[in-house]
């Protein structure tokens, strides 16, 4: 019986042997299927693509930090007529983080799991209350600056760097010294620091047109109405590359049409 069992369990073992391989080969064709429908425009398909690769590896970097990225453009482009938007964007802002700090996790010395999770942390400051703002700002920032430190060519980690900026500059006298008091030092930030980061975001990937569109904003915050203008025209212009864009497309033209009452 015994002389029976054993070759059965040889190949057994062989056959499992085989196969293991095939597993690792299975999640990066789920990936690369997800990235085939995010470059379609399709978020949602592309993260049940994600989430299927991280069932056969949960711990597959690429797939951790592209679902964090799934879960944030999702949240980004919920209805806004939604009575429970700003509930459903935290669960999946929250979800976004989650992921991205496991990527974190498997691999902390890469830029895209440190700028998800500085993406999707960012996303949530901005629907809490002012004392976690303060706490998180400074946590975002950390993440960003490690995320350009792994690679100073990451145009959306020098984006992110000019709207914290622009974020942190908007605060006003009063309100820093205020919150200040109530809630501990609040990051500084400046418009000129903003524009300088965002013209690097540019430099990098000029045909991105959210960069346009926050550049036009950092220059408006000082009152560069004309270069402003330019910034936002040039969004309107920009290709079509991401889900996302005809959403910052929306944002340029209302923006534009501002400007151009303040230059008549």
């Amino acid at each position: 019986m015994i002389k029976k069992i054993v070759p059965f369990v040889i190949a057994a073992a062989w056959t499992l042997a085989l196969v293991s391989p095939a597993f690792s080969q299975t999640a990066q064709e789920f990936i690369l299927k997800g990235d085939e429908f995010y470059a379609q425009f399709d978020d949602r398909k592309a993260l049940e693509q994600y989430l299927e690769a991280l069932k056969v590896d949960p711990n597959h970097y690429a797939a951790l930090w592209k679902t964090s990225r799934a879960y944030v453009d999702l949240g980004d482009q919920l209805d806004p007529g939604l009575k429970d938007l700003k509930e459903q964007q935290m669960s999946y802002y929250q979800k976004g983080e989650d992921y991205a700090r496991q990527a974190v996790k498997v691999n902390a010395k890469d830029t895209w799991g440190f700028f998800q999770l500085s993406a999707a942390m960012g996303k949530k400051l901005l629907l809490m209350g002012k004392k976690q703002q303060v706490k998180m700002s400074k946590e975002v920032r950390e993440y960003i600056d490690k995320s350009i430190a792994f690679d100073p060519q990451n145009d959306l980690a020098h984006h992110a760097l000019g709207r914290w900026h622009r974020r942190m500059a908007e605060i006003g006298g009063v309100k820093r010294l205020m919150g200040g008091l109530l809630y501990g030092g609040i990051p500084k930030g400046s418009f000129e620091e903003s524009e300088k980061s965002l013209r690097l975001a540019v430099e990098i990937k000029p045909e991105y047109g959210n960069h346009h569109l926050e550049l036009g904003r950092a220059l408006l915050a000082q009152d560069k109405y004309k270069e402003a203008a330019l910034e936002f025209q040039a969004c309107l212009d920009a290709p079509v590359i991401t889900s996302k864009c005809r959403l910052y497309k929306k944002e340029a033209e209302k923006e534009l049409a501002e400007v151009q009452k303040k230059l008549k």
